[in-house]
C-alpha cells in the first residue's frame, strides 16, 4: 500500500463512524505526498499524524427550559485543534446534524485556512444538535447562556476564540457574549461576530462572501477575465450567499439562482440590489423561505428540493460561475458533471468542503478555476481575525480600512496557492495549492515547539 493509503487506513480505525473527517483528511493527504516525500522530517516527526488528534476535545451536556416549561436536553462541543500558530479559532455551529465527527473535519479544514490567512491563529470548531430554527428569542437566549454556562471555562481571548457558523448569527453571538461577560467579569473580545456597538468589525457580516468572490477575481485575473457579464449561480440564502450576491453586483455578474433546505430559486433575469435586500429582510428578520422570492418576483421560478433525485437541479442552469454557499458535500459528482457540461469554468466554495472528492477531482481534471473552501471562504476567519486585532488595540477600522485588508489577505492567500502548487509540479492546481501553504506554516511551527 502506498503512504496515503496506509495513513487513511489508520485514520479511519481510530476515528470510526466519521465520514466528513475522513475526507477532509484524505484530500490533505493526497495533496502533501510531494511534500512529504520532498521533506523527510516531517513524516520523523509524525507532523501529519498530530494534527490529525485534536489538542483537545469537550463535549457537555446543555439543559436549558423551553416556552412551555419543559426540560430540554443537548449536547455541546468545542474541538481544539491545533494552536500552533496562535489561539484556537473556528466557528459554532448550531444545527441538529452536528456530532462529534462533523465537528472534527470542520476544525481540521480551519487548521489549513488559518494558517493561510497570514495570521496568528490556530484552528478550532464547536457547536451542538441544538436547531434554533422555530424557537423563540427566549429559548433561543436560555439555551445560549446554558451553552455558554460551559464552554466559558475552555476559552478566552489568549486561548480560544469563536464564531458563528450555520444556525449561529448576530443574536446568537451576543446572548453567548453576554453570559460570558456575566459569568466572567470581563469584557473581552472572546467571540467575534460581535455587534459594532460593542466591540464587533465592520465588514464581518459581509467577509465570508466578499472574500469568496475576491479570490474567484484573482482566479479570473489569471485569464485576464473580470466579472463583468458573467452568470453566476449561488446556492444558500443565509450570511455566505447573501454577500456573494452583493459583491458579484458590484464587480459586474448577474447572480440567477439562491436556496434553501426546501429548494431554491431561479431569477433569469438576475438578482439585482432590490431584490437582494428582500432577501435580507426575509431570511435575517421574518426568517421565512426561499420560495416567497418567487411569489414576490413573478419573473423567478422556484423549484422544490427531493433528495430522492440523486442531484440538485440548481446546478443544472447554464452559468459562468459558480458559488456554493450552503453545506458540505452539497455537489455531488452528477452536480459536478452537469456544472462542467453547462459550461461553468469557475468554481468558488464559499461553504466548507461543498463538493464531493469525485466532483473536485473532475473539476481539477478538467482545468477549470477551482478554489476549495479552505482557500476561497478564509475571508470570514479572516476578518475575524482583524476583529480580534481591534479588540486589542480598543479601536474601530473604518469600512474601506477592513474591507482593504480584506482585499489584501485573499491575494495573499492566492499567490500562496498558486506559488505552492507550483513548487510542488501541480501549476493551476488550487486544491494542492491551498492544503500545501496552509500545512507547511503550521508544521514548521510544530517541529519548532517540540513534542507536545
Amino acid at each position: 500500500m502506498s503512504y496515503a493509503a496506509d495513513f487513511m487506513a489508520e485514520v479511519k480505525a481510530r476515528n470510526p463512524g466519521e465520514p466528513e473527517f475522513h475526507q477532509a483528511v484524505q484530500e490533505v493527504v493526497e495533496s502533501l505526498v510531494p511534500v512529504l516525500e520532498k521533506s523527510p522530517h516531517y513524516r520523523k516527526a509524525k507532523v501529519l499524524e498530530r494534527i490529525c488528534v485534536p489538542e483537545r476535545t469537550i463535549m457537555f451536556r446543555v439543559p436549558w427550559i423551553d416556552d412551555k416549561g419543559e426540560i430540554q436536553i443537548n449536547r455541546g462541543y468545542r474541538v481544539e485543534m491545533n494552536s500552533a500558530i496562535g489561539p484556537y479559532k473556528g466557528g459554532l455551529r448550531f444545527h441538529p446534524t452536528v456530532y462529534l465527527g462533523l465537528l472534527k473535519f470542520l476544525a481540521f479544514e480551519q487548521v489549513f485556512k488559518n494558517s493561510l490567512t497570514t495570521l496568528p491563529m490556530g484552528g478550532g470548531k464547536g457547536g451542538s444538535d441544538f436547531d434554533p430554527h422555530g424557537k423563540s428569542d427566549m429559548e433561543v437566549m436560555k439555551f445560549c447562556q446554558s451553552f455558554m454556562t460551559e464552554l466559558c471555562r475552555h476559552i478566552g481571548q489568549f486561548t480560544d476564540v469563536p464564531a458563528g457558523d450555520i444556525g449561529v448569527g448576530g443574536r446568537e453571538i451576543g446572548y453567548m457574549f453576554g453570559q460570558y461577560k456575566r459569568i466572567r467579569n470581563e469584557f473581552v473580545g472572546v467571540l467575534t461576530g460581535k455587534g459594532i456597538k460593542w466591540g464587533g468589525s465592520l465588514i464581518r457580516p459581509e467577509a465570508t462572501g466578499y472574500g469568496c468572490v475576491y479570490f474567484a477575481q484573482e482566479m479570473l485575473g489569471t485569464r485576464g477575465e473580470t466579472f463583468k457579464g458573467k452568470t453566476c449561480l449561488v446556492s444558500g440564502s443565509g450570511n455566505v450567499a447573501q454577500y456573494t450576491v452583493e459583491k458579484l453586483l458590484q464587480l459586474g455578474a448577474k447572480p440567477v439562482t439562491l436556496s434553501d433546505s426546501d429548494g431554491h430559486i431561479y431569477d433569469e433575469a438576475g438578482i439585482d440590489a432590490e431584490k437582494l435586500a428582500f432577501v435580507l429582510d426575509l431570511k435575517n428578520n421574518r426568517r421565512g423561505r426561499i420560495s416567497e422570492y418567487a411569489a414576490k418576483y413573478k419573473g423567478a421560478v422556484y423549484e422544490p428540493y427531493d433528495a430522492s433525485m440523486g442531484f440538485n437541479p440548481l446546478w443544472a442552469h447554464k452559468a459562468d460561475c459558480a458559488f456554493p454557499s450552503a453545506t458540505q458535500n452539497e455537489i455531488n459528482l452528477a452536480d459536478a458533471q452537469t456544472l462542467v457540461k453547462n459550461g461553468v469554468y469557475l468554481v468558488a466554495e464559499g461553504a466548507n468542503m461543498p463538493t464531493v472528492p469525485e466532483g473536485a477531482e473532475l473539476f481539477v481534471e478538467k482545468r477549470i478555476l477551482y478554489a476549495p473552501g479552505k482557500a476561497a471562504n478564509a475571508g470570514g476567519v479572516a476578518t475575524s481575525g482583524l476583529e480580534m486585532s481591534q479588540n486589542s488595540l480598543r479601536m474601530n477600522w473604518s469600512r474601506p480600512e477592513v474591507d482593504a485588508h480584506l482585499q489584501t489577505i485573499m491575494k495573499d492567500i492566492h499567490r500562496s496557492c498558486v506559488e505552492a502548487a507550483a513548487a510542488y509540479g501541480m501549476p493551476g492546481n488550487y486544491v494542492a495549492g491551498a492544503n500545501i501553504a496552509g500545512f507547511i506554516k503550521v508544521a514548521d511551527a510544530m517541529l519548532d515547539q517540540g513534542v507536545v
